[in-house]
């Protein structure tokens, strides 16, 4: 028998991941719709998330077809204060969504900013690509400009190089300076490789420097620039498929 007519398997994926690399959802999101029931493969409602789906499956996300996986594109978000970095708040509060133009596509966040933040945010079409982003296993420096009220000291800064234990886990290496004393606030500049929920400011609370203004100017090699609060910008497609190359070639 000629084995090359032999009809070859299907390659089969989690359906969480099928939904995020088509641009629906994150896979966290992809989790929630599946237990709402809002997902169907072959008409049929699944109900986990261990679900597995082919090619050749017909994936309905609210009765909508879901669109092929297209070309992974970067956008850079100046993200204001005073606004979550979340698709939907229970408390009724205005989120990036809000506010982001209506020209865009669907899209994801890369990583998160707390409501009294501002600065960059990178937002993706690829739920993938925004997982894969916010892994300090990627390797890529967040830095910041923080505005402190007290009297800094250096040698307190110095100490972050080598991390601290911050409630349920220990930090990675810090990189901190001090770059203008004015009266008693300062700006201090941080730059860290991890992302956990309002780290810089609970880094500044043990130091003794309660954070009253958060700037991200960066994100791995992408800059916050001349951005104004509100504005998006589209990164040059060979910038991020060359930068995306880099990030697997590390893996």
């Amino acid at each position: 028998m000629n084995n090359s007519k032999l009809k070859q398997p299907l390659e089969c994926e989690r359906i969480a991941k099928k939904l995020s690399r088509a641009g629906v959802c994150s896979r966290r999101q992809a989790e929630k719709f599946i237990f709402e029931g809002r997902i169907k493969v072959n008409g049929l409602t699944i109900t986990t998330p261990a679900t597995k789906v082919s090619i050749d499956d017909i994936i309905l996300f609210d009765n909508k077809k879901i669109p092929e996986p297209s070309i992974t594109r970067i956008w850079r978000f100046h993200k204001p204060k005073g606004c979550l970095v979340t698709h939907k708040d229970p408390e009724g509060r205005k989120t990036i969504f809000d506010i982001l133009p209506k020209s865009l596509p669907r899209v994801m966040s890369v990583g998160r900013l707390d409501y009294d933040s501002e600065g960059l945010i990178l937002l993706t079409n690829n739920g993938e690509t925004s997982r894969k982003l916010e892994l300090p296993s990627t390797g890529w420096l967040r830095k910041y400009k923080v505005r402190v009220h007290g009297f800094v000291d250096n040698k307190k800064l110095d100490k972050l190089k080598n991390g601290i234990k911050l409630d349920s886990f220990r930090t990675g290496h810090i990189d901190a300076n001090l770059e203008i004393q004015k009266g008693t606030n300062a700006w201090v500049s941080i730059g860290l490789r991890e992302g956990k929920n309002r780290e810089v400011r609970r880094i500044m609370d043990y130091l003794g420097y309660p954070v009253n203004r958060l700037i991200r100017i960066s994100y791995g090699p992408f800059q916050l620039g001349n951005l104004q609060k509100g504005e998006t910008a589209e990164i040059n497609k060979d910038v991020v498929s060359n930068q995306l190359g880099l990030m697997s070639k590390l893996k």
